[in-house]
């Protein structure tokens, strides 16, 4: 892996961006041998990395760290003689330290950062290997773990449109069918693609996206009638297993990231007035492709339904705060932020008691809990309840033998807290909606 750090980004920042782009390349079932980094007023047009650091980097996959014909500008001479020699120190899974000259040598150079065609194409004649950038591998996730029909498609669309400008510019696999990480999934080696199939293909199953958006918006508007709280957050937070705890459902739980891509909707668990839904939404991460922001607009939408927004993230993770942001900022940018939300500062059992005091203070008004501890979990599902049942309001009332059938409605949309029976009907007293209130005076009104 490597990195380009430009003015502007800070050492913490571009660490904390390299660690999760490490987990990223975990996700995908390989193992980092080394990490790579530079510091540039801005990246090489060419290669991104100056001469010097494009063979070091070479030097871990058996490349040349040569680009045939291509020769630096001025300014990009210039760029190298204040290079700075920055090396991270590469680390193996073992936490050991390894370097270019020995250990496993890297089959794939992963960039973070985007690529554009040419980049690609200098990069791949220098290292000899495959080259991603962390677009690539979260596509190439994404297409992993996509198991619904909906999902399955929204990455094909976002995968397609991202491989459109590079079917030609990969010189490495292109001839290998199946064989190349950054062409899995498409159904075409890139050589057999061109742009006109490339557009009809994305045409076609956007055509089928559109007729599932209808059914879904069909199901969203019989919903409608129910409270409905959405979790949101970065991936690899907690939603899910917050989700599963929440409604008794068997939704899946990994410690990978973007291990869920489809909505999930369920009813809170146990059923209590009123009914609320619980959905789980796919995970936002830094650098989130626009393409898959806009294929998974579903998901997007599925919390723009929401009465509430639990904000969830991994009060464990140093980097939560920014992460927080990120999530934040792409709802905002979709008109999420006048919805109602809370703070959910999961994995508190990973904290220490000074640290869990500290986070207290700074978020007075956040929920702590641990996904994992029953007694959390009750306590959310009570502030779930207590938030919608602000606007509830008490009421009684004598509800005659012959008036029945209201009382049985009534079960349905008010929390019943006292019933007892004399020769006149049936004495409730209830908690519910103003607007439920005004309903059944209206029913008692009526004429038999």
């Amino acid at each position: 892996m490597f990195s380009v750090q430009t003015q502007g980004i800070s050492d913490e920042e571009n660490e904390s961006s390299l660690l999760e782009l490490g987990r990223l390349v975990k996700t995908m079932g390989l193992e980092v041998v080394g990490t790579l980094t530079q510091r540039r007023p801005k990246p090489n047009t060419g290669t991104l990395l100056g001469a010097g650091k494009l063979k070091e980097l070479a030097g871990y996959t058996g490349g040349t760290g040569i680009v045939e014909g291509f020769s630096r500008k001025s300014d990009d001479k210039d760029f190298d003689d204040i290079d700075e020699e920055i090396l991270l120190d590469s680390l193996d899974e073992s936490g050991e330290e390894s370097s270019s000259d020995h250990g496993a040598q890297a089959r794939f150079v992963i960039y973070d950062g985007e690529i554009t065609t040419k980049q690609l194409q200098n990069l791949e004649e220098a290292t000899g290997v495959e080259v991603l950038d962390r677009t690539g591998v979260i596509l190439e996730i994404f297409s992993r773990h996509a198991k619904s029909r909906e999902a399955l498609i929204q990455v094909e669309i976002a995968k397609l449109v991202y491989l459109a400008p590079r079917i030609r510019a990969s010189r490495i696999g292109g001839d290998r069918q199946g064989g190349s990480i950054g062409s899995k999934g498409a159904g075409e080696t890139s050589h057999e693609l061109d742009k006109r199939r490339i557009r009809d293909r994305i045409s076609e199953l956007r055509a089928r996206l559109v007729d599932i958006h209808k059914e879904q918006n069909r199901r969203r508007s019989r919903r409608k009638e129910n409270f409905q709280v959405s979790l949101v957050g970065y991936t690899n937070a907690g939603k899910s297993s917050l989700m599963r705890k929440l409604t008794g459902s068997d939704v899946l739980v990994e410690d990978k990231l973007f291990a869920t891509l489809d909505t999930r909707v369920k009813s809170l668990y146990p059923e209590s007035f009123p009914p609320v839904l619980v959905s789980d939404t796919v995970g936002f991460i830094k650098k989130l492709p626009h393409d898959l922001v806009a294929s998974f607009q579903s998901t997007l939408d599925e919390a723009l339904a929401a009465s509430l927004l639990l904000f969830t993230v991994d009060a464990s993770d140093p980097a939560f705060r920014s992460q927080l942001e990120v999530t934040q900022s792409v709802l905002k940018e979709i008109g999420g932020d006048t919805i109602p939300s809370r703070l959910i500062l999961n994995k508190i059992d990973k904290l220490t008691a000074e640290e869990l005091e500290g986070l207290q203070e700074e978020f007075p008004d956040g929920i702590f809990i641990s996904a994992h501890n029953s007694e959390d979990v009750a306590s959310l599902r009570k502030a779930i309840l207590g938030f919608f049942q602000e606007t509830m309001v008490e009421g009684s009332m004598v509800i005659p033998y012959a008036k029945g059938h209201i009382l049985g409605q009534l079960r349905t949309r008010a929390s019943i807290t006292h019933e007892s029976y004399d020769e006149t009907g049936t004495d409730v007293t209830f908690k519910t909606f103003p607007e439920t209130l005004t309903w059944l005076q209206k029913k008692m009104d009526e004429t038999e």
